[in-house]
C-alpha cells in the first residue's frame, strides 16, 4: 500500500497519451456516444429540473452548457448538473472494474474544464480515458468490501475518477495531482441506500463536481494528504478492509479499464440484465402467455439483493431496481428498453403485480454478479431453464458502435429531431479531429 496515491498521481501527469491504440480510442468514443444520448434524454427529468432551478434561483448563471437544455449555468454546476442528467435514467454505461457507473462521475467533469479552456476533441478524449482508469483502478482497489458495506462506488472511485480526469486537462505535475486525489478522498461519498430515489443519480453529479473542484483547487496550490488513500485513516482504512493495490497500465500495452465498459440496453440496473437476457430468450423461444406461469426462480448472488431486489416498487425508479418486477414485465411483453415503461402506473399494474408475486429470487453460488440462472415453471408442467452472463463488453467493437448507434437514435430523436440526431452521431465518431470539444454537444 506504500505511496498509492502519489504512484497513481505520477501515473495521471505522465501517461503518454500519444501511444494510446485506436481500438482504445473507438471504445472511449463509444463511451461519449452512449452518454451524451443517455444525458439528453435525461435532461427534463425532475431531479434535473429541480437542480437546474435551484442553481438559477441562487446566482449560479454562467457560460458552461448543459446538455439536452438550454440554459447556462457557472462550470462546477454544470458538472454536477450534467453527471445527475446522465444517470437520472439510470441507462449509462458501468464497468466490472469500478463496480459502479465511471462515465458519468468523470465525463462532466472534463467536459465542464474543455469548455472553459476550448480544449480539442482529442484532449477531452484522452483526459477522460485517464480519468475513467483511475476511477476504476480505485474501485478495483477497495472492492468487494467497499461496495458491500453499502458505499455507491460511482459516488465514491468516480470523484477520484474526475479528479484524476480533470487533473489531466489542466496539466498539473505530479505533486499537484496527489494533491487533488487527496481532496478527492476526503469528499467522496455516496450511498446505496438512496438506490431508486434521485440520491442515486445526484451521487454521479458530486462524484464529477467535486473532482473537477479538487482538480482546480490543487492547481491554485491548497493541499492535501498526498497520502490520502493509504494513510491511517485514509481513504483505503475507513471503506474497505479488502484493499489491494492495481497495476496502472502502461500506454500501448494492453486493455485500458475504458475497453471493458458494459452498456445497457435495458433502461436498469445493471445487475437485473443477465435475468432480463435469460427471461427474454426463453419467452422468444416458446411462446407462453404471462397467465400459463406458476413460478419464475431467479438464481443470482445473494449480494443483489441489498442492490436490485426492491419487493414492492411503487415508482419507476424504483422499478428500475425490482428485479421481480421487471421480470414480470419482461414476460408480460413491456419493453424494458423504453423510458416510457418505467411509470409509476406500470408500477402499479395489477397484472404484473400478480405475476411478480411468483417470482423468487433463489441464491446461487455463480461466476460472477452479472449472471443469471433463470427456471419458469409453467402450470401445463414445462420446466424452461436458461443462463446468462452479460459480465463481458462486446468483443466486436463495430458490432458494439452498431448497437449503441441505435440506442442513441432511440433516445434523442424525439428529443431533437432525426437530422440534428445523425449529425451528432457523426461529430462524436470524428472528435478526435474536432479542434473544440465543446462543439460536439450542441444540442
Amino acid at each position: 500500500m506504500e505511496k498509492t496515491t502519489c504512484q497513481i498521481a505520477e501515473w495521471i501527469a505522465g501517461f503518454d497519451t500519444s501511444r494510446i491504440r485506436e481500438e482504445t480510442l473507438a471504445r472511449a468514443r463509444h463511451a461519449v456516444l452512449d452518454w451524451t444520448g443517455v444525458t439528453i434524454a435525461g435532461a427534463r427529468e425532475p431531479l434535473v429540473d429541480i437542480l437546474v432551478a435551484d442553481a438559477l434561483e441562487n446566482g449560479e448563471s454562467g457560460i458552461c452548457s448543459l446538455i439536452g437544455r438550454p440554459e447556462t449555468v457557472a462550470p462546477a454546476t454544470a458538472a454536477l448538473i450534467n453527471g445527475a442528467a446522465s444517470h437520472a435514467l439510470d441507462f449509462d454505461d458501468v464497468n466490472r472494474q469500478l463496480h459502479g457507473h465511471p462515465t458519468v462521475a468523470v465525463l462532466p467533469a472534463v467536459l465542464t474544464l474543455a469548455e472553459q479552456h476550448q480544449s480539442s476533441g482529442r484532449e477531452l478524449l484522452d483526459a477522460f480515458i485517464v480519468g475513467y482508469q483511475i476511477a476504476c483502478a480505485v474501485g478495483e482497489m477497495v472492492e468487494p468490501d467497499h461496495y458491500l458495506a453499502g458505499w455507491h462506488a460511482t459516488g465514491t472511485a468516480g470523484t477520484f475518477g474526475a479528479a484524476a480526469g480533470a487533473a489531466r486537462l489542466l496539466g498539473l505535475d505530479a505533486g499537484q495531482c496527489a494533491h487533488a486525489l487527496g481532496l478527492a478522498a476526503t469528499q467522496a461519498a455516496g450511498l446505496k441506500a438512496m438506490f431508486g430515489t434521485m440520491a442515486k443519480p445526484l451521487h454521479a453529479g458530486k462524484a464529477a463536481l467535486n473532482g473537477l473542484l479538487s482538480a482546480r483547487w490543487a492547481a491554485r496550490g491548497f493541499d492535501a494528504n498526498p497520502d490520502a488513500i493509504e494513510a491511517h485513516q485514509g481513504f483505503a482504512h475507513t471503506q474497505t478492509t479488502s484493499f489491494s493495490v492495481s497495476v496502472l497500465p502502461e500506454p500501448g500495452s494492453g486493455r485500458l479499464a475504458v475497453e471493458a465498459g458494459l452498456y445497457k440496453y435495458h433502461a436498469a440496473c445493471y445487475l437485473t440484465h443477465a435475468s432480463l437476457e435469460a427471461v427474454g430468450s426463453i419467452v422468444s423461444a416458446n411462446g407462453f402467455r404471462p397467465d400459463e406461469v406458476h413460478r419464475v426462480e431467479i438464481g443470482v448472488l445473494p449480494s443483489l439483493h441489498d442492490v436490485c431486489d426492491i419487493v414492492s416498487p411503487s415508482s419507476g425508479l424504483e422499478i428500475k431496481f425490482s428485479i421481480r418486477h421487471l421480470i414480470a414485465m419482461a414476460i408480460a411483453g413491456v419493453d424494458t428498453a423504453t423510458l416510457g415503461s418505467y411509470s409509476d402506473e406500470t408500477a402499479r399494474r395489477s397484472d404484473l403485480v400478480a405475476l411478480r408475486e411468483r417470482i423468487e429470487l433463489i441464491d446461487q453460488d455463480l461466476p460472477n454478479p452479472n449472471c443469471a440462472n433463470v427456471v419458469i415453471r409453467t402450470k401445463s408442467g414445462q420446466r424452461l431453464e436458461n443462463f446468462a452472463d452479460v459480465s463481458e463488453p462486446c468483443p466486436d467493437t463495430e458490432t458494439q458502435r452498431s448497437k449503441l448507434t441505435e440506442k442513441f437514435h432511440r433516445l434523442v430523436v424525439p428529443v431533437i429531431g432525426d437530422e440534428r440526431t445523425g449529425r451528432l452521431v457523426s461529430a462524436i465518431d470524428q472528435m478526435d479531429q474536432s479542434p473544440a470539444a465543446v462543439a460536439l454537444f450542441g444540442v
